[in-house]
């Protein structure tokens, strides 16, 4: 298959999107967790124990789905390499040749050891800074995968800032677009819980003020990769990594307005309502909102998989 003039493996691609889609969901998930859901839903604890349920059950679907999609990147990367099929690929050494003599092979092994770090820790944390075990693992494990692209072969001091900044590129991406998902499952299993509304505002607010962050963030560290991986106008838009990129770009600026929607429209609406039922159509378009943003972040995901799997435009254009 071809796109942007590049041979394409559909299955790579796949592979790459769910696993990074995963990563995020996962660590996205507990982001929200900490700085949206607990903050606002302290003062009710049944409802807290609602959304806890229904995020520790989207970390826990985000892990298993990292964890099979991981071990297929690994096989399919080793067949490509090879050339063999995935049981022969098994018994010549070719997969522990993979795991053992290169870097990805290498972050690969880590980055299922953080995954196993996390599942522990989901399964036996308490209150307190222990709730921050499994955060901290899952934020780990999300910037981990800058160690499996572009970024960890760019050479000496440059590499360094390269990783920094893909790193926490990935976070952001994670705590936005990760965070969507328990944002409608917040909104959908308050939906009859009594006193919910202020609740959901409060939640909205919140996660609203996040989103403003990462969206800053992603920004910044954004520019610098761009200016790493493609460094001129000329690499933007004569290569077909630097046209992908324009696609990608143009993609979050459509997530950027259903976003600037939700903050400055319907959020303040939603707090001068009164009456019942206009305030839950306004949250069912807010809803719908965050509905279309995850479904704009999924196809950026896989243009970043594409991306990945193409030489950088600094390296094509001087």
């Amino acid at each position: 298959m071809s796109w942007f003039g590049a041979e394409i493996d559909v299955l790579m691609i796949a592979t790459r999107t769910v696993h990074f889609a995963a990563s995020a969901i996962t660590a996205g998930a507990l982001i929200f967790r900490g700085l949206v859901a607990e903050p606002a839903l302290r003062a009710e604890p049944h409802a807290n124990a609602l959304v806890e349920r229904q995020l520790r059950g989207a970390a826990w679907i985000g892990i298993a789905v990292v964890v099979v999609s991981g071990l297929a990147w690994v096989l399919l990367l080793t067949m490509s390499l090879s050339g063999e099929g995935v049981g022969e690929a098994v018994i010549s050494g070719a997969l522990r040749d993979v795991l053992q003599l290169t870097q990805f092979g290498w972050v690969s092994q880590v980055r299922l050891a953080l995954a196993i770090m996390l599942s522990i820790c989901l399964a036996f944390e308490r209150s307190g800074l222990w709730r921050l075990l499994p955060l901290g693992a899952a934020a780990s494990l999300v910037a981990s995968i800058a160690w499996t692209g572009h970024a960890a072969s760019t050479p000496s001091g440059l590499g360094y800032l390269h990783l920094a900044s893909d790193a926490l590129h990935l976070i952001a991406a994670a705590a936005w677009f990760g965070g969507l998902i328990p944002l409608v499952l917040l909104l959908r299993s308050l939906r009859c819980h009594r006193g919910c509304f202020s609740l959901k505002l409060d939640a909205v607010r919140r996660f609203s003020t996040l989103a403003i962050i990462s969206v800053a963030t992603l920004t910044l560290s954004g520019f610098v990769n761009a200016w790493i991986l493609v460094g001129s106008f000329r690499g933007l838009v004569m290569t077909d990594y630097g046209q992908l990129l324009i696609l990608k770009l143009s993609v979050f600026a459509v997530m950027l307005v259903f976003a600037a929607i939700n903050r400055l429209v319907l959020t303040p609406q939603l707090a001068s309502l009164s009456d019942e039922a206009r305030q839950g159509r306004t949250l069912r378009a807010l809803s719908r909102n965050t509905l279309l943003e995850i479904a704009l972040g999924l196809s950026i995901f896989s243009m970043v998989g594409v991306l990945g799997m193409q030489h950088p435009a600094a390296h094509l254009v001087k």
